[in-house]
């Protein structure tokens, strides 16, 4: 097994099995004041998705209900006590998913064979950033689309990216391993994808996390 794999593989486990399931409870009973205000935004952003469609660290399941019934949904969620709140709200639905434990460094997903990945308050808190976005770019079909919903750094110079900077070490730990000063929209343009289009907003909610970008970055076609 070579480092890098040791070193994706041993943070699945690094967190005790108690912080996993609470913070699991936590996404499942915690969020909806968030998941309300995102609805349009949502409903925008999945309105043509097809075919095959990959989400990285789906959670509890908020985004199930804005997906068509005829794709075939895989998830790679690396904390356990997840799953059992995606299965139920799976089976409300009617959906049938195909839900796997793994990272978004590490997807255990053939090479071009998605249609559309999605990934939503994920990227914050990836191992690496760079590492996840060549996963993603690897498992997408030439010309097939990743979906992104993230909360970022505030800009530079400003109160907010300062607080950011400060809370941050406090934050990685309670919010299993979020990095709220992340420049998450530079990495996507320095990716590699042909395409990269988002916008910029502020959500309502607690402004160390309310910078936040919405987008779709499309692979080449070759």
């Amino acid at each position: 097994m070579t480092t890098k794999t040791q070193s994706v593989e041993s943070k699945i486990h690094d967190s005790p099995n108690w912080y996993k399931r609470l913070f699991a409870w936590l996404m499942a009973h915690g969020t909806a004041k968030y998941e309300a205000q995102m609805t349009d935004q949502k409903q925008a952003l999945f309105a043509d998705l097809h075919g095959n469609v990959l989400e990285i660290g789906p959670g509890t399941g908020p985004n199930l209900p804005y997906y068509p019934s005829d794709i075939h949904w895989i998830g790679i969620e690396p904390n356990p006590f997840m799953h059992s709140y995606l299965r139920r709200e799976a089976e409300r639905l009617g959906l049938d998913i195909d839900l796997r434990r793994g990272t978004a460094e590490r997807l255990d997903v053939e090479d071009n064979s998605i249609d559309a990945v999605v990934s939503t308050l994920v990227l914050c808190s990836v191992d690496s950033l760079a590492a996840t976005l060549q996963e993603v770019l690897r498992v997408l079909k030439p010309g097939g689309r990743f979906f992104f919903l993230e909360h970022v750094a505030a800009p530079e110079g400003t109160r907010l990216r300062r607080v950011q900077y400060w809370v941050k070490p406090l934050w990685k730990i309670l919010g299993d391993g979020c990095r709220p000063d992340r420049e998450t929209w530079v990495a996507l343009e320095n990716a590699g994808f042909e395409r990269v289009d988002y916008q910029h907003f502020r959500a309502d909610i607690p402004g160390i996390v309310s910078p936040q970008i919405i987008g779709v970055a499309t692979k080449k076609d070759n």
